[in-house]
Order: structure tokens, then sequence, then C-alpha cells
């Protein structure tokens, strides 16, 4: 068993020696990929206002009538 499964991690594309690096590598490309998504909804929040105002009413009610 052991010799399967290294053959699906090798055929996935997983090498044992580089799986840290890989997470650390991909938790910092979605960091920066969420601090531009915040970035574009703030500026999309201040191109348009009213409609910024409309869905944090719309998120408001949502809350409120959302039941644990």
């Amino acid at each position: 068993m052991p010799e399967s499964e290294n053959q699906r991690e090798h055929d996935q594309g997983h090498e044992p020696g580089l799986t840290r690096e890989s997470a650390a590598e991909r938790r910092r490309r979605r960091a920066k990929f969420l601090r531009d998504l915040n970035e574009a909804k703030e500026l999309r929040d201040r191109v348009q206002p009213r409609r910024a105002k409309v869905a944090r009413m719309r998120q408001a009610m949502r809350m409120r009538t959302f039941r644990w």
C-alpha cells in the first residue's frame, strides 16, 4: 500500500519535500488575492455610493432575519 500512496502523490504533483513550501506559497497568493478583492470592493463602493448603501442595507436585513 505505501507504494500506491507515493504513486498517487507523485501523480497529483505533490512531492514530500515541497509540501510546506507550496502551502506557504498558496497562503501568500491567497492573501494577495483577498487584499486585491477588498481593494476592488472599496473602490466600487466609492464609485457607486448609492449601490453600496443598498447592499449594506440588504446585508443587514439578511443578518437580522438569519436564525442560528
